[in-house]
């Protein structure tokens, strides 16, 4: 009898070594690497040494975020460090601005706090990496990719097979076309004419990356920016008719997006694109319970960002926007999670991130 005891001992340690070590395990990423190209609203880090004053590399920024103030520009986790998360990837992706050696080969997040689809967008913030800028930077990873592969191909192959994230034009708006003083884009252009010039830069810098191996690309839309509490406060001086156009410019760019990813993945059969309706997520997200603040941000502002050391909100998951223009990390969790894997048949065309990375090109 004390035999068996014995063994049954011994086979419930076996088995508790065996979940222990289980739980220990981390799973593959579903893609070998994951490039980001963006603005502040995905920036880790890469406007941190640029003369600029779109910077967030000071407190309140990065409050509820693990590694503190890191360039971020938000209280915790970008909608980027999630899906990240949501992919299996147990490390940030890290900015283009300090990825170093191998570590290019997880995937590197270009994004640029003011950076837009048009050189000029943002130039009265400071120095910014615009997206063609971005897509020079990826180039110089592509031939550093080679060097660590050996050959092209490998690289090629190589990069086929990870996920692109492309999220740009708020700055093309917000910060040049809503902007008469210092731009003259809104005397040129109706919002259609506009959203088409956009959409037309918009698909050749796209294009641009299937040369680099690109074959699985998200493209965001654009959330209804007359919403944010900037646009009121700042650029609309709190008229109402003011932040409905702004409200309406967008829409013609997000309903080109939409056209363009249908455009592209006839145009290129061995690519996949998918369009991510921020837009709508942003004004039906089932899953927020009750009402949040969406009308000013958690910290205390001095134009669109936060006042250097100052006390932000305590209920931080009860607001919309961390400052004037940037969502809190409550917020990107709610765009990340429905962009990996949809909760509504309009929160992705034609699929979600979960599919698209799934898929075999």
């Amino acid at each position: 009898m004390a035999y068996k005891i014995k063994v049954w001992c011994f086979l419930l340690f076996l088995l508790k070594l065996v979940s222990n070590l289980q739980n220990c395990a981390h799973a593959a990423p579903q893609v070998p690497c994951f490039f980001i190209f963006g603005d502040s609203l995905a920036d880790s880090g890469n406007n941190n040494h640029l003369v600029t004053t779109a910077k967030a590399n000071y407190r309140p920024y990065g409050i509820d975020f693990l590694n503190g103030t890191t360039g971020r520009f938000t209280n915790g986790r970008t909608t980027v460090d999630i899906i990240g998360e949501l992919l299996g990837f147990d490390q940030f992706i890290p900015p283009f601005a300090t990825a170093r050696g191998r570590d290019i080969l997880v995937g590197v997040n270009y994004a640029s706090g003011a950076a837009g689809i048009r050189d000029e967008s943002g130039r009265e913030l400071g120095d910014r990496i615009s997206l063609n800028e971005q897509l020079q930077n990826h180039a110089a990873t592509f031939n550093r990719s080679i060097q660590l592969l050996g050959t092209k191909q490998a690289a090629t192959n190589y990069l086929n097979k990870c996920l692109y994230y492309v999220s740009l034009g708020t700055n093309d708006y917000i910060n040049n076309y809503f902007v008469p003083g210092n731009y003259e884009t809104s005397r040129l252009y109706t919002p259609d004419q506009y959203a088409k010039v956009l959409i037309d830069q918009y698909s050749q810098q796209i294009k641009r990356l299937y040369l680099f191996g690109a074959r699985k690309i998200a493209l965001p839309g654009l959330i209804p920016l007359g919403s944010i509490p900037y646009a009121s406060s700042t650029l609309c001086l709190k008229n109402l008719s003011c932040v409905a156009n702004i409200n309406n410019a967008v829409l013609p760019f997000n309903a080109g997006l939409f056209s363009l990813v249908h455009q592209l993945n006839q145009e290129l059969n061995d690519t996949r694109f998918i369009y991510l309706n921020i837009s709508g997520m942003s004004s039906s997200d089932p899953s927020v319970p009750g009402s949040r603040v969406a009308n000013v941000g958690c910290c205390p502002v001095l134009g669109s960002a936060c006042i250097l050391d100052s006390t932000p909100c305590v209920n931080r998951t009860e607001y919309v926007f961390w400052d004037a223009i940037h969502p809190t990390e409550s917020s990107n969790q709610f765009t990340a999670r429905r962009s990996y894997s949809a909760f509504l048949p309009s929160d992705a065309y034609p699929y979600d991130i979960s599919h698209l990375v799934n898929m075999r090109i």
